[in-house]
């Protein structure tokens, strides 16, 4: 069994490397990063990379070239930068590139264990969860400036993590569990007045995330392994769910048109694989049918298409 599965992920590793090379532009030359969306895909090694694709699900460019973990990326507002987590240098950053992958270079650094950033729409700060020490009893968010200054950290009551920007860049939607259960909260960027949005009472978890517009919100409800998406308005009302499965579902990201929802479906059987479906929930599909273990995307976006994410 065990050399079955083994060549089962030489086959997948190689299939990828196949795919990714295929028709596309070499490392560092320009694409339409409004017109891509950005995920990790972990080899079947066990090395996980950031890797782009078009929304058809062709053209898929490898991006990152790492020995260790880089994981949750999203892009910039104009499309032309990716900020990312990764343990390369041995507890998970945050690390910041060009859209082409050129460019890497670590955002934070110290004690710390960061993960899920977040540009604001101008790029200026990025927002992202974890803890600022290895003591930390508790997960918090965080901002700091893109050049790796002023540090900040905006919550303190509970576990806080997966922060969003919403497109005008005045609030940042989050996960908390500080009322005994795990659900959306908001609160402005500086973070005062945090209000929760979500009272379902049922576990909430992996990302919401802003519709271009600001006027709605996607995210993920349910237990690990029966996780669904919802949207909702960016006040709390109107929860609507919009899959069912089969597997489990988590890790929302709108498309700069706001017509289409990027999200990751698991199998729990090695199949996990990153999916887009409209915006109300039909034509789901997944994006790239390669056997291997993908993590949650970032859509690109522009100025005038406003927010896609993680």
């Amino acid at each position: 069994m065990k050399k079955a599965l083994a060549v089962v992920a030489v086959v997948a590793t190689l299939a990828l490397a196949a795919v990714a090379a295929a028709s596309n532009p070499a490392r560092g030359e320009g694409h339409r990063a409004d017109s891509r969306l950005a995920f990790a895909i972990k080899d079947g090694s066990g090395v996980s990379n950031i890797y782009s694709v078009r929304p058809s699900g062709d053209g898929l460019v490898r991006l990152t070239n790492s020995t260790a973990a880089d994981l949750c990326p999203d892009y910039s507002s104009d499309g032309r930068l990716i900020t990312f987590c990764s343990n390369r240098s041995g507890a998970f950053q945050i690390w910041a590139m060009n859209a082409d992958g050129s460019n890497e270079h670590m955002v934070t650094s110290g004690a710390g264990r960061f993960i899920f950033p977040d540009y604001s729409p101008d790029a200026s700060k990025i927002v992202f969860s974890g803890v600022a020490s290895t003591t930390d009893a508790t997960q918090n968010v965080f901002v700091i400036n893109a050049d790796g200054s002023g540090l900040t950290q905006l919550t303190n009551v509970g576990n806080n993590i997966y922060a969003t920007y919403s497109p005008d860049g005045k609030k940042i939607a989050f996960i908390s569990d500080r009322t005994g259960v795990e659900q959306v909260w908001v609160m402005n960027a500086d973070g005062s007045n945090q209000a929760q949005l979500s009272h379902s009472g049922v576990t909430e978890d992996q990302l919401p995330d802003w519709s271009p517009d600001g006027k709605r919100i996607a995210y993920q409800q349910g237990d690990r392994g029966s996780g669904r998406i919802w949207v909702m308005n960016a006040d709390g009302t109107n929860p609507v769910q919009l899959t069912s499965g089969p597997g489990d579902d988590f890790g929302t990201a709108w498309s700069p048109d706001g017509r289409q929802i990027a999200f990751v479906r698991d199998f729990a059987n090695g199949d996990r694989s990153v999916w887009t479906m409209n915006a109300d929930g039909s034509g789901q599909h997944r994006l790239v049918p390669i056997p291997l273990t993908e993590y949650v995307a970032s859509w690109a976006r522009t100025p005038d298409h406003g927010h896609g994410k993680h």
